[in-house]
């Protein structure tokens, strides 16, 4: 439906992730980060309205292992 079409797709390399949590504190609706240091994406697929958090959390990643796929 028309709802589907402003959706992305968080991509996550969990090779480049060390779980540092900046992604948390920028989106914590989305990024979690656990006790054991594993980062959990809460929602793999987000709308626009949380679009400024999502790309505020990319860029806060030092390791640049957070990317936004257009669905």
């Amino acid at each position: 439906g028309a709802a589907q079409e402003n959706t992305m797709k968080i991509v996550v390399d969990y090779d480049l992730c060390e779980a540092n949590a900046r992604c948390m504190k920028a989106c914590p609706e989305i990024f979690e980060v656990d006790e054991n240091d594993n980062l959990i994406v809460k929602l793999e697929t987000f709308d626009a309205s949380l679009a400024p958090k999502v790309e505020a959390a990319v860029k806060a990643c030092p390791r640049q292992a957070i990317r936004i796929a257009k669905e």
